[in-house]
């Protein structure tokens, strides 16, 4: 795992949909890595048109990506929810789940979804990744999206790139 931010890729000038699809449930730290991933990708995407669905916690999230993918297919979608782990293993199978049914979705539609669904151990974990600026999770997921945008865009203005091969 990281331990500081990755740098910030060049701003994108082209207007963008992005929607981010956020979780209520622990809602201190989730409303933290809202802010914090839009007031990212205002500086990342200028004209980029931000949609926020909020749904009530991580598991219902991959319900609101594919209904959203099938409506009104952004240029990438952002999923943000906080899992803390507790005593038993049903945190750990949510996490699971949205991992597995977001990865599906993201590959089913060719959109890129972006997946900051944490799983931590504690508060503490959670204030550092949601709300703390070294490890923002937030800010990371803006990043990753504005990132994945652009060689999206690359891709779209040269499909047949044509890679050297090292054999």
């Amino acid at each position: 795992m990281s331990k500081v931010l990755p740098p910030k890729p060049r701003s994108l000038t082209q207007k963008t949909q992005i929607t981010i699809v956020a979780s209520h449930y622990n809602e201190e730290f989730t409303d933290a890595l809202v802010e914090n991933t839009h007031e990212e990708l205002l500086e990342l995407i200028p004209n980029g048109q931000i949609e926020l669905v909020r749904v009530p916690g991580a598991f219902e999230i991959p319900v609101a990506v594919e209904t959203v993918l099938r409506q009104s297919k952004p240029e990438c979608v952002i999923c943000l929810g906080l899992i803390i782990r507790g005593q038993t293993a049903h945190g750990d199978m949510v996490a699971e789940s949205v991992t597995q049914a977001l990865q599906q979705i993201s590959v089913n539609h060719a959109t890129p979804v972006v997946h900051e669904v944490l799983l931590v151990g504690d508060e503490k974990q959670a204030y550092a990744r949601c709300i703390g600026s070294k490890l923002n999770r937030g800010r990371e997921a803006a990043r990753a999206a504005a990132a994945i945008v652009d060689t999206f865009t690359q891709l779209k203005r040269s499909p047949s790139r044509v890679f050297p091969s090292n054999a």
